[in-house]
Order: C-alpha cells, then structure tokens, then sequence
C-alpha cells in the first residue's frame, strides 16, 4: 500500500550525477601523473611547480576516494537508508547541507593541493580549515543517516545500513584524531599551515591507524553496504546468508582498526607494534573472503543473469577483485613479504586492484542501477554501452594491476640484489630505467578506465536529458 509521502532522492540525484562527474576528474588526473613519470615533460616546468607530479598526486587520491568515491557512497547510502527503512530522509536542509558541503571541500582541495597547502598526511593531506568543513559536514552526514534509522517504519535494521553507519562513525573517529594540529601564526596572523599534534613513531602511528582504516572504512565497510543492497537487488535474490552478513559485519568491524601498523615494517615503530598489524592483518582475510563469498553465491540460482546483464558484471567483477586485494593485503603484511614489496610498485598495483577493480567497479553498477530510477526509466539509454564500459575498464585494470606487480617484484629483487663482495649490484637508476616499459603499460591501462567513464558520463547524460527527475512514494515494509 502507499502512502502519500515521496522518498527524498533529490539529494540521491546530485550525489550520483557528481560521482560521475569528479570519477573522470580524479582518473583523468591519475593519467596525467602516470604520463609524467614515463614522460617527464609533462611536469610543464615552464608553467611553475603546480603541475608537478608531487603537487598532482594528492590530488589524484583525493579526488578519486573522497570525490567520486565519497559521492557515491552519500548517494547510495541516502538511497538505501530510505528504501530499507521505509521512510523519507531525516533532515532534508541538513541532506542538502552535507551535498553542497561535500563539494566545497572538493572544490578547495582542487585549489590548495596545486599550491603546495598540504598536511603532508597520506590520504589526510588537506589542511585544518577544509579539516573542520569537512568534520561539520560529517555530523550533519551522521545525523541525517541515524535519524532515518531512529524513524524507520520497520523493526529491522538491514545489514547494507550497519556497514554504512560503522562507516559513518569510524571516518569520523579516524578524521579527527588524525587531523589533530596547531596552525602557524605568522606575524601575529592565522594562516592555512598547520603541524600535527603528534611527533616522531607516534605520528606515525596515527597516521596509518588512520590510513589503513581510511581504506577498511571509508573504502570497504562503505562499498560493502553498497554490495548487500545492490547485488541482491540487481540480481533478484536475497542474499546467500544474512547470518554469514552479520558475522562477516562484527569480525571485520573488530578486526580492521588493528591492521595499520603493517604500514610501517622495520620503522622506528615498536616491533610488537608491527608483530601485531601483522597477525591481525591475516586474521581479516577471513572475514573478508566470508563476505566475497557471500556476494558472489547470491547468484546461485540466477548464474545465469551474468550472461546478459552488464550491471551485474560490475558487481560480481568487483567482489572478485575485492577478494584477491584482500587476500594481498594480509600477505603483503607479512614482514618477510614486506621486506621484497614495500616502497615498489606493487604496492601501487596492490592498492589499484582495490581501489579500481572492487571501489570503483561496485561503484560504477550501483549508480547504473540508481540513476535510470532517479529519473523514471527502466533502464540505462544504452545497455551496450554498459556493456562496452565493462569491457574496456576490465581489460584496462588487469593491465593496470599486471604491470605494477611485475615492475614492482623487479625493483624489489633489483634492490637487494649484492655482488660477491657485497655492494649493490644495480644503482636505484637502473630499477627506474627497467620500470619504464611497465610505466607506460599502466598509462594505457589508467587511459582505458578513463574511456570507460567518459563512455558513462554520455551514457548518463542520454538516460536523464529530458527525462523527469522523480521522487518514488514511500512503500508500505511488504514492497521492500
């Protein structure tokens, strides 16, 4: 039965319409700083410091996680909450806040990256005035989510939202403590500098309690509660084991904050510390594979719905690509694996294979599924485009990914490889000469994920031009 109130997707279509818009961006970005370093020219030292990979590179990472990924996750997670909870948002000023809040620190992070205002904080980069935006934006983001949950029509709460709120809260855990700093007074005058808090291995530590957890939250627990809605929804199943969700949802939850000193082998860290990121970094292979697997057997009985329905291989592609990076992950942490692959571009094939194959690949069939419903259509303009889209990210990945682990158990053995009388065989300049051939592999692998975007942005933009946005009435629990 309905009822005469309509769920709010306003913010659902400025959300999903930006993930697109800021995706290309970001890519397009991460291109260009790959280019630079087979191709140095493209610094533009003529044009100043600002299109230096140094000064690019941040704002590559922050625009790929926080503006395109972050978009898509206040759009499905707005999206979800109100749909699983059967009622409109909570606070539709503050919904509206949290939108054009997001994308003024987008915006200011694009300006004060290029000019070198920078923390110097991996993944944390933005100074302290965008940091208290951001944490303002945060608690109206929270307060929003939560109060949809407090006034949910049903009793259950779905397990797509636990994985969303655990997100909420710990970004904003995580946030905070590791953008605790003091700005610099010049000349008796307040200025946009700042330095942490904290010194030496405790800064460290800090910020890479932050930094895994930036991945194990706002990159995992976040796009998982995209996976438990989206898969079963596209696939017409309910999902292979809601006990197995919510055992996956508590052991990972637990696990992950203890991972991130794996980040910091043979520092200045403690050594228990590092023994200790280790261990639970392979504990959470266990959790995470639970929910892979919990994915990807929501098809049994619809295997065949692969063949035919391109969304659909986003989504399963993704939870594939989620498993392997979950399982390198906790193999890289081990201290003699580490030893070969810190510092090399495995590292960097490791962390595309998460952030491409699984954040961006569940990303890209979640909004397919979102955006023809924002706006009344049954279905994206094109279903071949999808298709091509699939494609062509797919192969532009695994060339990606490929690339950057060869290149980087090169330099490793390179590295530490010594003559008899024990000096290093090869000079660092030869490992970067030897990288070049797979340097620009992973230019062609970055530029065809980008063409995979930009076959999406026409994609949308066909599906909404002219097309009338809607907003869908709120349904009675039995029409979940």
């Amino acid at each position: 039965m309905q009822t005469e109130a309509t769920y709010n997707y306003k913010v659902v279509r400025q959300f999903a319409i930006m993930a697109v818009v800021w995706g290309i961006v970001g890519m397009l970005v991460g291109v260009l700083i790959a280019a630079q370093l087979v191709w140095p020219q493209l610094n533009f030292p003529q044009l100043g410091e600002w299109f230096h990979f140094g000064r690019l590179r941040p704002l590559h990472t922050n625009a790929v996680i926080f503006a395109f990924g972050g978009s898509a996750l206040f759009a499905t997670s707005y999206y979800v909450v109100q749909r699983t909870c059967h009622t409109r948002l909570f606070a539709p000023g503050l919904a509206a806040f949290t939108f054009w809040g997001w994308q003024l620190v987008i915006v200011l992070a694009a300006l004060s990256l290029p000019l070198g205002f920078t923390s110097g904080k991996e993944y944390a980069e933005l100074e302290w005035p965008i940091d208290i935006l951001i944490t303002l934006v945060w608690v109206a983001y929270a307060v929003v989510f939560f109060g949809t949950i407090a006034q949910r029509k049903v009793s259950h709460i779905y397990v797509a939202n636990w994985f969303y709120g655990a997100f909420i809260i710990a970004v904003a855990l995580l946030h905070v403590v590791n953008s605790m700093a003091m700005p610099v007074f010049e000349a008796g005058i307040l200025t946009p500098k700042s330095y942490s808090a904290y010194a030496g291995a405790q800064d460290a530590m800090v910020q890479w309690w932050y930094g895994h957890n930036a991945v194990g939250f706002f990159l995992t627990a976040g796009f998982l509660g995209m996976m438990y809605y989206f898969v079963p929804k596209q696939a017409g199943r309910p999902v292979y084991s809601y006990r197995l969700s919510v055992v996956h949802f508590w052991a990972l939850i637990f696990t992950y904050m203890w991972a991130g000193p794996h980040h910091l082998h043979y520092t200045a860290l403690p050594d228990w510390t590092q023994s200790l990121g280790m261990i639970f970094s392979l504990i959470l292979l266990a959790p995470s594979w639970g929910g892979m697997i919990n994915g990807i057997m929501t098809l049994s009985g619809a295997w065949h719905k692969l063949r035919d329905d391109p969304i659909l291989k986003f989504l399963i592609v993704s939870l594939s690509f989620y498993g392997m990076s979950t399982f390198e992950g906790p193999m890289m942490s081990v201290k003699t694996v580490n030893a070969l692959s810190h510092y090399t571009d495995w590292t960097v094939g490791h962390v595309h294979s998460g952030a491409l194959g699984w954040v961006a690949m569940v990303s890209i069939g979640s909004l397919y599924y979102l955006i023809p419903r924002l706006y009344g259509k049954v279905e994206m303009y094109s279903r071949d485009l999808v298709t091509a889209h699939f494609w062509i990210a797919t192969i532009g990945i695994v060339l990606y990914i490929a690339s950057m682990w060869i290149s980087g158990v090169m330099q490793g053995l390179m590295w530490r490889a010594t003559n008899v009388d024990g000096t290093l065989t090869y000079a660092f300049v030869e490992s970067v000469k030897a990288s070049y051939p797979f340097w620009t592999i992973r230019v062609l692998g970055g530029l065809l994920f980008l063409v995979g975007m930009l076959l999406m942005a026409y994609n949308v933009f066909k599906t909404v031009a002219g097309a009338k946005p809607v907003d869908a009435p709120v349904l009675a629990p039995a029409h979940a």
